[in-house]
């Protein structure tokens, strides 16, 4: 058998797939190739933008940090002054005994260490706001949107939070105006008690009784604090009408003035017992009114030995005290049928009238 005749037995060899042509590999090269030029061309062409962005942001984001720092510690300072100041008016040098004892350290730590916190919040976010808003302006986006939905959302939720937001409003104003502080005695209308602590929100008082009231800042309308400037203290004492004010006023005098020298109650009293003199007269008795200035918070400590040194003076002297309210003198018992009337004649069945106002009887068979 011939060669051709062996190749045409065998058949048509196969044809290169494209893959394998070597001619096939060309275009793809080339179709990277312009790829990798481009992509290098447009870098080439915005790496300064992108360098100059880069250098905004990170310009903007040191200079609020580096802003934030320096305004925290100032305020830090500042609240630190102040305290340094109140120290320094309130020592032995520059101020009174009265105003050292109105001052409470742990009072005032707390209250400056809540306004700085309030101030330093409100600084770091107003900062670090601001600086958001420039970053996002930096990278060119469209910040009206943005703001306008922020808004949207701002009055939304400050609408369904507004009792949290007069809560915390209330709050700071509390404690900038130093309305009251962490151990005063206070009346806030919807409860009363000692301050145990005092928060931006809820303020929380003891009772009377142990008890733990959570007030929101909010709620309260009014306050009465019982533990600022001084207290006072006033006793009644009741006697009969017919003592001797001289020599009553002599005995409340000596009461009053040795009570004044003995401790504790020279530190408690801030002033001198005075007898302010008749409060009232009744027929049988009249009050006579004792008055004192005393520590805060102390006057009814004040008050129930005052009474207690008062009864005992009085009683030595023979001075009798008697009950606050007028005693009706006794009277002779009245008749008990003073207030009946006469008999009638008329409750007697058998006499003329009780005839005469009988009705007739019909005889018998008449008709009716």
């Amino acid at each position: 058998m011939s060669l051709p005749a062996v190749l045409l037995a065998a058949g048509p060899s196969p044809s290169p797939t494209p893959s394998e042509s070597p001619t096939a590999l060309v275009p793809s090269l080339q179709d990277a190739q312009e790829s990798a030029t481009n992509a290098a061309s447009w870098v080439e062409q915005n790496w300064s933008t992108w360098l100059a962005i880069g250098l905004k942001v990170l310009l903007i984001v040191v200079i609020a940090v580096a802003l934030r720092v320096a305004v925290r510690r100032a305020i830090t300072k500042l609240i630190e002054r102040m305290n340094r100041t109140v120290q320094t008016a309130d020592g032995p040098s520059g101020g009174t005994a009265l105003g050292s004892l109105l001052v409470n350290v742990e009072r005032r730590r707390q209250r400056s260490q809540a306004i700085g916190s309030v101030l330093r919040s409100v600084a770091s976010f107003i900062i670090l706001g601001t600086a958001a808003l420039m970053v996002l302006s930096a990278f060119q986006i469209n910040l009206a949107p943005l703001l306008a939905s922020a808004g949207v959302a701002g009055v939304a939720i400050g609408f369904g939070a507004r009792n949290l937001v007069t809560d915390f409003l209330s709050g700071v104003f509390m404690i900038l105006e130093d309305q009251y502080g962490v151990g005063d005695t206070i009346d806030a209308g919807v409860a009363s008690g000692e301050v145990i602590e005092v928060g931006l929100r809820v303020t929380k008082l003891r009772g009377d009784q142990g008890e733990i009231w959570y007030v929101r800042n909010g709620e309260v309308k009014r306050i009465g604090n019982l533990s600022q400037g001084w207290a006072t203290a006033g006793v009644d004492v009741t006697v009969r009408s017919d003592e001797d004010l001289e020599r009553l006023k002599e005995k409340l005098a000596e009461v009053g003035e040795k009570m004044s020298r003995e401790d504790p109650w020279n530190e408690l009293l801030w002033g001198p017992i005075e007898i302010l003199g008749l409060d009232s007269v009744f027929l049988d008795s009249m009050v006579i009114r004792l008055t004192a200035k005393t520590m805060p918070g102390k006057s009814l400590t004040v008050e129930r030995e005052l009474r207690w040194r008062v009864k005992r003076a009085l009683d030595a002297a023979g001075i009798r005290i008697v009950g606050g309210t007028t005693v009706i003198p006794e009277e002779e018992p009245l008749d008990p049928t003073a207030g009946m009337a006469a008999p009638s004649a008329y409750s007697n069945t058998g006499s003329p009238q009780a005839q005469a106002a009988t009705p007739l009887v019909a005889p018998p068979g008449a008709p009716r």
